[in-house]
């Protein structure tokens, strides 16, 4: 099985944007939609990409987007003046695939620092829209039967990530646990990256240290040894 295939459904990412990219182009014509049939090619195809995208995202992406409270039609419209504008330009890259929010450090740059821009932005940012699901200690106690003396004991330990949200409330990304325990690697991350959010946010996101993998994924699949040496790289 390639990493493009779906292991539950059995089919092809580039199969499953067709079949979605068939039926946007169906609804379109069907709905009375006036385009010309490039765009309409062009609307289906764009349309099939994206969806086909979604289930072979990691856990903790999909999660992230589905816990997002914007305007879809916005970021949509956003992203098409975006792509617009890159052809356009056409200059060197205009075809490449849009940037990550994690860019790789440049010549004689920490390589912290494109890490440590989204600092300012991510405390301005609500939390769901960003880390993923999340819980306050009440709700780990019902969900996974975490004691909060318990919980509050790993936080002050530095052994789980908390974010703080609103005065002095904390509330838990959920992809850290396992179990019912926060996975072994986190007290080392948090001690590298001691902002909890910036923490977070390096641990959710593809890592060019780890050849693009996602941190949290790796942890909850007991590659610890190889998220640390990242991060100490990072540190």
């Amino acid at each position: 099985m390639t990493r493009f295939q779906n292991s539950s459904e059995g089919i092809s990412q580039a199969a499953l944007a067709g079949l979605v990219a068939e039926a946007v182009q169906r609804a379109l014509a069907q709905h009375g939609v006036l385009l010309d049939a490039d765009a309409l090619a062009s609307a289906s195809a764009i349309a099939g990409s994206i969806t086909a995208a979604l289930p072979f995202l990691p856990q903790t992406q999909r999660l992230a987007i589905g816990s997002f409270k914007g305007d879809l039609t916005a970021l949509a419209s956003e992203f098409f003046r975006a792509m617009a504008d890159k052809i356009a330009r056409g200059g060197p890259g205009a075809d490449a695939a849009p940037e990550s929010p994690v860019q790789t450090a440049g010549a004689g740059q920490p390589a912290t620092q494109s890490i440590a821009e989204r600092a300012s932005e991510l405390q301005a940012m609500l939390i769901e829209d960003w880390a993923g699901e999340v819980a306050g200690s009440t709700c780990l106690e019902e969900k996974l039967r975490i004691p909060r003396s318990t919980l509050h004991r790993w936080q002050r330990r530095g052994e789980v990530i908390g974010l703080r949200k609103g005065g002095r409330k904390h509330v838990f990304p959920l992809a850290q646990f396992v179990d019912g325990r926060p996975v072994p690697g986190i007290s080392e991350v948090l001690s590298a990256i001691t902002n909890p959010r910036l923490a977070w946010f390096w641990l959710t996101r593809p890592s060019p240290e780890l050849d693009g993998r996602v941190p949290i994924e790796m942890l909850r699949d007991d590659m610890v040894e190889d998220v640390l040496r990242a991060v100490r790289a990072l540190s």
